[in-house]
């Protein structure tokens, strides 16, 4: 496969005036080396990168790339054509499908496994999308299932509720992308040439993945990535690499606990769950929601309702920089009986909680390490939940605070409510290292 790398950034903002910004030094190397250095672990040996500003300076560095044991070439852009217009240019090239990266963000991610995704199902492009702690200021993806539906560009329309995904800019397209680019106009991909894919009836695909993507585009960004590089944080996000998360519990832990949740509007986010959550994501565990939402079997509300509901909670998060890496619910309900039951629900399952089929998919979708995880819970189902998948539990006070009375356990902790609960995690954490 062809790696292509949009090179052409000035870096104005980051104050560079004689080095074009895709060369800017992050933990002593030029952050196109680091790209090429990930290229390279992945077996992707051809690049082109498309420069512009001061393109010499990258020319003058990388050469032909067989310092790296790479072919490096170069396509210079004399007058700016966007994201998408510059790589109109490789038309006659790419005749196969190409991955192309974007010369200022800073990255680490399993390129196989990105592969391996796009190639398992027909579109004319996979995207990489992930949450990040600013999504009222980006441009923002939805999706139903993995197929992406809508693009929406900042500035968003007043009162909208989403799911907090955005698109990373990394992609695998096919050269069937370049019938809807036009070479005599400018343009990008996000705003201009992937919402006239899906106008036309293409298909694109999200991959959802929450390693190390990040653009440096500011002086505060530069510092936190270069930071990053150097604690480890940026190469143990790859999801070769097993993480530890902490498992949350929705009801009577991130929102106030309603019998059988139905109406958005009922939904009110508890004191002090935001800056719970950005400590987690923060740290170095992910932040999943592990959730029984048996309305839906008992045909209380439908799955596009609770995705209302859930949009409603990672837009109320996102205000306040933090997100949730994924979350998973349960829409099965046994007993029958119920006015509008949905048959095909009311079923035993492996997912519902106590039942710990929610966990292993998340284990199995995140490289979760389950020996360094935990849950969150305010319910003695949770915490039997906990025991059944070897995570060490803590029972919140808030919600039922344990008092359902369903199975006689006992949590490892006892918090107040959730903010507690990670600071203890967190201390643990830290403790123990």
């Amino acid at each position: 496969m062809i790696a292509v790398i949009l090179a052409g950034g000035k870096g104005t903002r980051l104050g560079l005036n004689d080095l074009p910004k895709p060369m800017v030094s992050v933990a002593g190397k030029p952050l196109l080396e680091h790209q090429l250095l990930l290229l390279k672990r992945y077996g992707i040996n051809d690049v082109i990168m498309l420069t512009g500003y001061l393109s010499e300076k990258i020319e003058n560095y990388f050469g032909n790339g067989s310092q790296w044991g790479m072919q490096v070439r170069y396509c210079r852009e004399d007058i700016p054509l966007g994201t998408s217009g510059a790589l109109k240019q490789l038309e006659a090239i790419l005749k196969e499908r190409f991955l192309v990266l974007y010369g200022d963000v800073v990255m680490d991610f399993d390129i196989k496994r990105f592969q391996d995704f796009d190639a398992a199902a027909p579109s004319l492009g996979s995207l990489i999308v992930h949450p990040n702690d600013h999504p009222y200021d980006s441009d923002l993806v939805e999706r139903k299932g993995d197929i992406i539906t809508r693009f929406i560009s900042k500035p968003h329309p007043d009162g909208l509720i989403y799911e907090n995904l955005v698109n990373a800019a990394v992609y695998i397209l096919s050269p069937e992308i370049f019938k809807f680019i036009d070479s005599s106009i400018a343009s990008d991909f996000g705003k201009d040439i992937f919402p006239l894919i899906l106008k036309q009836g293409g298909r694109l695909r999200a991959y959802s993945t929450p390693e190390y993507i990040k653009d440096l585009g500011t002086p505060d960004r530069l510092h936190k990535v270069e930071k990053d590089y150097t604690s480890g944080k940026v190469e143990n996000w790859n999801r070769s690499n097993k993480r530890p998360a902490i498992f949350l519990d929705r009801d009577g832990v991130l929102n106030e606990e309603v019998d059988n949740l139905r109406r958005i509007e009922d939904f009110k986010m508890l004191p002090g769950v935001a800056e719970a959550i950005r400590l987690i994501n923060q740290s170095e565990y992910l932040a999943i929601v592990i959730t029984n939402q048996p309305g839906i079997a008992k045909g209380f509300l439908s799955f596009e309702k609770l995705k209302e509901v859930h949009n409603l909670l990672e837009t109320t998060l996102g205000r306040e920089k933090a997100f949730l890496n994924q979350v998973y619910f349960c829409p099965h309900h046994a007993d029958k009986g119920f006015d509008g039951e949905i048959a095909e629900l009311k079923v035993s399952c492996e997912c519902r909680k106590p039942a710990i089929g929610m966990i292993l998919q998340a284990e199995k979708e995140y490289n979760i390490d389950l020996s360094r995880s935990f849950f969150i819970g305010d319910t003695t189902t949770d915490i039997k939940t906990a025991l059944n998948a070897g995570l060490t539990s803590i029972l919140v006070e808030t919600g039922y605070g344990g008092n359902d009375n369903r199975y006689r356990v006992i949590p490892d902790f006892v918090a107040s409510n959730l903010g507690q609960a990670v600071d203890w995690i967190l201390t643990k954490n830290k403790t123990a290292q």
